[in-house]
């Protein structure tokens, strides 16, 4: 099979077209064989090379055969060089618009689940029940803070009446401290001066006197 027919197939214009996949892997294997070409090629142009050293002096006729023979070597690895970037170029974008084809492909399936899935919703009815659930949920509200209020059960006070007795006790509490301070008041006071101190002149004459009868004593 020639190149051509391993790269676009042998189907004829009504043929079906190959899936992504199948031309992928047909690049590769067009990229390997390419591949090995070249190595042959490069075996080749060594091969010349070396014939073209050999007989270089001995027979010119047989070295510039052989260096003719490497050029034309050397041309033909140079196309497959172009080719092969060429069929790499081409196996990239088919590679990307392959995944781009699958990317597309599950976007629109989930699109598809989406639609199912929304089918049997309406948004008049969505909007109902939205309202509906934010009215119990006010109601809800409105039942707590009655259940947490305080309540008295049987215990009805006058708030007048609570006031004015307390007002009654703070002026008994007022009065009781303005009796504990009068009566502070009546006690006698403390002297403010001190008491006359004897005079420090007079012990010094005893302490004198007291000695004298000690010496005399002695003395004796």
């Amino acid at each position: 099979m020639s190149l051509f027919g391993k790269i676009f197939g042998s189907g004829g214009k009504g043929g079906k077209a190959p899936t992504p996949q199948e031309a992928i892997q047909r690049l590769r294997e067009t990229e390997e064989m390419l591949a090995k070409k070249q190595d042959f090629l490069e075996k080749k142009i060594e091969q010349e090379l070396v014939t073209a050293k050999k007989n270089g002096t001995k027979n010119k006729r047989a070295a510039l055969q052989a260096l003719k023979r490497k050029k034309r070597y050397e041309k033909q690895l140079a196309q497959i060089d172009g080719t092969l970037s060429t069929i790499e170029f081409q196996r990239e974008a088919l590679e990307n618009a392959n995944t781009n084809t699958e990317v597309l492909k599950n976007m629109g399936f989930a699109a598809k689940a989406m639609k199912a899935a929304h089918e049997n919703m309406d948004i008049d009815k969505v909007d109902d029940l939205m309202a509906e659930i934010t009215e119990q949920q006010e109601v809800a509200q409105e039942i707590s803070d009655v259940i947490s209020r305080p309540v008295g059960f049987g215990e009805d006070y006058d708030e007048d009446e609570l006031m004015a007795e307390l007002e009654e006790l703070e002026q008994e509490e007022l009065d009781k401290n303005l009796l504990e301070i009068g009566g502070t008041e009546n006690l006698p006071s403390v002297p403010s001066t001190s008491l006359p101190s004897k005079p420090a002149k007079k012990k010094v004459e005893e302490d004198e006197d007291d000695m004298a009868d000690l010496e005399a004593w002695a003395a004796n």
